[in-house]
């Protein structure tokens, strides 16, 4: 019989010693150890998340190849794809190959079954043999390689009515339209920073629906020919123009598309840095900011907030919200639109 590791997987844990996964500079990948209580699947594809992909492509020159030695090295010395600048990882799509005898009547799947794994990168274990495809557009990178998930590990099964490419970029995201159905009232004034993003477009879909016909859901973007494609989408009362790196402009053009009210909500889908108070300053007293960017300082947030004298309660971007992968699958059978937008971008 296995040997049982960890609930939490601080048994894969190198250095330092007692701390969990994410935090650890180094874990152990390798895949021959097999414990009682984890799940081991064959890796087809990392998504990597928005803020670390666009890092290592600036870090890189745009090199396809340059950033698949970036990625190789990571894995290498960490044993998981954890950006060292931004800290954060993606997650896998991969086939089951190992599943613990603790986890074999409770885990609801068998082996062979194709997953989505709902936990960062940064905290699974990881080991890459080859990188077969970068897609440069998508974030994705195609490997050979093998991840462990932990008994506290969440995962999907991918949908039998979508593509493992669609079900991936959508399930990469998932937190934020689950909070975004999860956040606002009905007749709130929400506004999405980075709205054309995968993850924009999910929010203001959720966001849509909650706030009703007497709420109002403006989007922001930077570049002004994506304005028409979005209103088209119909996820948006209003796209404004400006960028979310400059929070007065942001500021002027909200206010402006909101009947020269501040708003209830914002939820920051951003991913580039210095955004903060593009998202805080719109929004008023005892309002809500959701961050979902990994590319957000929480520093910067926290005394930028307290500089401008703004009473927000600000809200980390949990990845995980209770049933967020079915509602995000859920947006794309139900919206024709943001499907075939999903389709034709991520395949």
């Amino acid at each position: 019989m296995a040997m049982k590791g960890n609930k939490y997987g601080i048994h894969r844990v190198i250095e330092p010693k007692g701390v969990l996964t994410q935090a650890a500079y180094k874990i152990d990948n390798d895949m021959t150890k097999r414990y009682s209580n984890e799940i081991i699947c064959d890796v087809i594809s990392l998504n990597i998340d928005s803020a670390s992909f666009t890092q290592m492509e600036e870090a890189c020159g745009h090199d396809p190849q340059k950033i698949g030695e970036m990625i190789l090295g990571i894995v290498a010395e960490r044993g998981k794809q954890q950006n060292p600048v931004t800290g954060s990882g993606g997650m896998f799509i991969g086939k089951v190959a190992y599943i613990g005898e603790d986890l074999a009547d409770t885990c609801g799947l068998k082996v062979g079954d194709k997953i989505a794994s709902l936990v960062s990168l940064s905290m699974t274990p990881l080991k890459i043999d080859k990188i077969k495809a970068i897609h440069m557009d998508i974030d994705r990178v195609d490997i050979e390689g093998q991840a462990v998930l932990f008994e506290s590990g969440i995962y999907a099964k991918l949908p039998d009515d979508m593509s493992e490419a669609l079900a991936l970029a959508a399930l990469d995201v998932a937190g934020a339209p689950a909070q975004a159905r999860k956040l606002p009232k009905e007749g709130d004034s929400v506004l999405i920073l980075g709205a054309n993003g995968k993850s924009g477009v999910l929010c203001g879909y959720e966001a849509m629906k909650k706030v009703g016909p007497n709420g109002n859901v403006v989007g922001v973007v930077r570049n002004p020919a994506q304005v028409d494609a979005l209103m088209e989408l119909g996820v948006y009362h209003k796209v404004v123009v400006a960028s979310a790196t400059e929070p007065v402009a942001v500021l002027e053009a909200a206010i402006a598309a909101n009947g020269g009210k501040e708003y209830d909500l914002s939820i920051s889908c951003v991913n580039v840095e210095n955004c903060e108070m593009s998202a805080i300053l719109p929004v008023r007293d005892d309002g809500i900011v959701y961050f979902f960017s990994m590319a957000t300082s929480f520093t910067k947030a926290a005394l930028g907030a307290e500089g401008v004298g703004k009473d927000v309660t600000m809200i980390v971007g949990n990845g995980y919200t209770k049933n967020h992968a079915e509602i995000t699958l859920n947006v794309l059978r139900e919206n024709e639109k943001l499907r075939k937008l999903f389709d034709e971008k991520y395949l």
